[in-house]
């Protein structure tokens, strides 16, 4: 909660009174798709996405509502990042060749073109979009997850994790 959403707090407290002031500047805020529908496993995680989403979205709204048209937003969720903090998560094999894990330099390019035209929300990749439609059931998103295998792509993760601890555990021993 310090990093992804604290964090967020104190950086915007700091800089927003002198964008506002100079009526000029662009906040990111990098959250992740797992701010827009959770799964399961990592709720600290994706609680921790979702008060990032819902502070940025508060303070896109402020920025409206106070009419300050020099300050822009944008929003950052991109998927599963490679960069070795969620190996092994894993998704069903066939839904892998749409949804691989992402590259960061592919991630940052997008962010940047986003901040670039003054976008207001970049998912990456762009299929990931569709989690921002919630307008089924929660019965309908299960079945999905479990479609694509995002119910449970946190287990083989989770069993890496223990692994690499008692292994640690039996070494130190």
């Amino acid at each position: 909660m310090k990093v992804n959403c604290h964090a967020l707090f104190w950086t915007v407290k700091a800089f927003l009174p002198q964008m506002k002031a100079q009526n000029h500047g662009h906040i990111v805020t990098i959250a992740s798709v797992l701010g827009l529908f959770s799964t399961a496993c990592v709720e600290d995680y994706c609680a921790s996405k979702f008060a990032a989403v819902g502070f940025h979205e508060s303070l896109a709204h402020e920025l409206l509502a106070e009419e300050v048209e020099g300050v822009k937003t944008t929003l950052v969720c991109p998927y599963i990042v490679d960069t070795g903090m969620f190996d092994g998560c894993k998704i069903r094999e066939e839904m892998e060749l749409l949804l691989p894990p992402l590259e960061p330099q592919y991630c940052v390019e997008q962010a940047m073109n986003a901040i670039l035209i003054d976008q207001p929300l970049v998912c990456i990749p762009r299929l990931t979009y569709l989690s921002c439609f919630k307008l089924l059931p929660w019965e309908s998103n299960v079945v999905v997850y479990r479609f694509i295998g995002s119910d449970k792509c946190m287990y083989p993760f989770i069993d890496t994790m223990r692994k690499q601890v008692c292994n640690t555990s039996i070494k130190v021993a």
